[in-house]
């Protein structure tokens, strides 16, 4: 077989080895977060790979939220709260057509037992988090995009208030995928409405309510939901009646 068609095989089966590698060096705890990977030249012959390979592994790892590159320093496994890389998500999304309402019907069922995970666990710290977010919204009300960045983080505060990576991790990522593609969408005279909606969730959870931040949660993504959806004609099924 000609060697042009063989190369991209080879290097596909290369860079998954690349991950594989990875994920062994993680799993054995000789990597861990906020570890720096070597230079691509030592990486490459640790491996026995060629560096094109070795790129083609890296992006994916990049893609899977597994690494981070600093301009001037290097690749590092990420640290910090866990996250997952929205890339797969949004292939996912493009490929089956996630509409906005399963979306919201996603987050729901994610975000509701989240909130009430985080009135009996958050610590301090993180209600300060959410305390933080809270006050940017409102410090935002006249810039909609930052607004609604403050809202994505809060929402991420409360996850991993949750005390649950995984739950963190998976609200994470879908919360960015529906803020990244554009399907957030707001209206001006709305974002008061939306700073107050949250500020009850925080309450709830800082008064370790978990009935009422469940409550306050759940009531929060109905309206959210209906509003987003009314704004896309086509995007999903009308919004069902509140249960």
């Amino acid at each position: 077989m000609p060697e042009g068609r063989t190369n991209p095989e080879r290097r596909d089966t290369a860079a998954s080895q690349v991950v594989e590698h990875v994920r062994r060096e993680i799993e054995a705890g000789r990597l861990g977060p906020g570890a720096r990977l070597p230079p691509e030249r030592e990486l490459a012959r640790q491996m026995g790979v060629s560096r094109p390979s070795l790129r083609s592994g890296l992006r994916t790892l990049h893609a899977m939220g597994i690494i981070t590159s600093r301009r001037g320093a290097g690749t590092f496994i990420v640290e910090g709260p866990p996250r997952l890389g929205k890339a797969p998500l949004e292939f996912l999304a493009a490929l089956h057509g996630f509409t906005l309402e399963q979306m919201y019907e996603a987050r729901r069922m994610l975000e509701v037992g989240a909130a009430g995970l985080a009135a009996e666990r958050a610590s301090g710290e993180q209600l300060a988090a959410m305390a933080d977010e809270i006050t940017g919204m409102f410090v935002a009300l006249d810039q909609p995009q930052l607004f609604l960045r403050h809202d994505l983080d809060f929402h991420r505060a409360v996850a991993a208030g949750s005390g649950n990576p995984i739950l963190a991790a998976i609200i994470g990522a879908l919360a960015e995928i529906i803020w990244e593609t554009g399907r957030i969408r707001v209206q001006g005279l709305s974002l008061r409405e939306s700073a107050e909606a949250h500020h009850r969730i925080y309450k709830a959870i800082r008064a370790r309510s978990a009935e009422r931040a469940r409550r306050e949660m759940a009531a929060h993504l109905q309206h959210a939901r209906g509003e987003q959806v009314a704004q896309r004609p086509g995007a999903g099924r009308p919004p069902a009646a509140p249960r």
